[in-house]
């Protein structure tokens, strides 16, 4: 009898062990990831360069318009579905900016989508800076860096053999880097005079009930000693993608950029797809919860000085891995 139940105990356990209670589990499986492609930080830092040298990107100026129709074009020499948003937006001094969403799509019959995003206007002012304050920024970094390594992405999928088995739709926001000067209230200071572009797209989508899996944002990605932290609002809307993400990254060996701790809310462009579109997205950006923004931000220090290509490749090659697993 007292052998019986020893068996029966072992039988248990071995039952268990192979698939019945998962906390009681004692032979872990090894986890097989679909084999991904080289993000090349290289590119991703020449598309950099290749927006910085059109000037500051402010909305109603002509190297706005310029870097308009150069990602188009090279959204579809990738072989995406390309559209592009027009509309117009006041901004907090009541100018009338003419602002474009640009939306490039991979598989577009494909019905589970991720949606990847960046900003590609630029700051009209440095006020951040103790000089040439009311002068626009290059925003290498903070606008910069984030298209970059979406167009990076663009470029690997068009080329490599192994293809994403879900569709991605990449979107480029207008408008998201105006906003009052610092340390300057307005008279209506209810209304969030950054993130046009995105709060236009979140209540007007380009597709009528439009809808993606989830979404990863890109801003600020591309700055020498860059660290990120699990910003807020994703916490909020979207826990699980961030733990996913930042998962992804520790595991392909970039625990120094992907850090493993919270830090305070922010408004950024994936708030308005979060609350209005109602999509699940995640912001990967450098904000400190000790000391807030990089030094650059907002100043004439973002230019191609502060990129680093191991940045990039930090950030391109994990949300590379992470698209590349569903």
């Amino acid at each position: 009898m007292k052998s019986n139940w020893g068996l029966f105990i072992f039988a248990l356990l071995f039952l268990w062990s192979c698939g019945g209670d998962k906390t009681t589990d004692t032979i872990q499986v090894p986890i097989v990831y679909k084999p991904v492609p080289d993000f090349v930080a290289d590119s991703a830092y020449a598309y950099i360069q290749k927006q910085v040298d059109f000037g500051p990107r402010v909305p109603n100026t002509e190297p706005h318009r310029k870097a308009k129709e150069w990602f188009v074009e090279k959204f579809e020499s990738f072989g995406l579905e390309v559209q592009t948003q027009e509309f117009t937006a006041k901004t907090y001094d009541d100018k009338v900016w003419n602002l474009t969403n640009i939306i490039a799509s991979y598989n577009p019959s494909a019905k589970k989508r991720v949606l990847l995003a960046a900003h590609w206007d630029t700051r009209r002012i440095a006020d951040k800076d103790t000089e040439r304050i009311d002068q626009p920024i290059d925003g290498a970094n903070d606008g910069g860096s984030g298209v970059g390594v979406l167009l990076e992405i663009a470029r690997i999928i068009s080329l490599s053999e192994q293809k994403p088995e879900i569709g991605i739709d990449f979107i480029l926001f207008d408008g998201e880097d105006d906003g009052e000067p610092e340390h300057t209230s307005i008279s209506n200071n209810a209304q969030i005079w950054w993130c046009l572009g995105s709060q236009h797209w979140s209540k007007n989508p380009h597709e009528k009930g439009y809808s993606a899996y989830y979404g990863i944002l890109v801003d600020l990605v591309g700055a020498k000693g860059a660290r990120f932290y699990k910003e807020g609002n994703s916490m909020r809307y979207a826990k699980n993608i961030v733990n996913k993400v930042w998962n992804f990254g520790i595991e392909l060996g970039y625990s120094d950029f992907f850090i493993l701790e919270n830090a305070p809310e922010i408004i950024d462009d994936h708030v308005f797809v979060n609350r209005d579109a109602g999509i699940p997205m995640i912001d990967i950006i450098e904000f400190s919860p000790r000391a807030g923004f990089g030094h650059y931000h907002h100043t004439h220090k973002d230019n191609m000085e502060i990129i680093d290509r191991r940045t990039l490749k930090a950030v391109g090659q994990t949300v590379l891995f992470t698209v590349y697993q569903e």
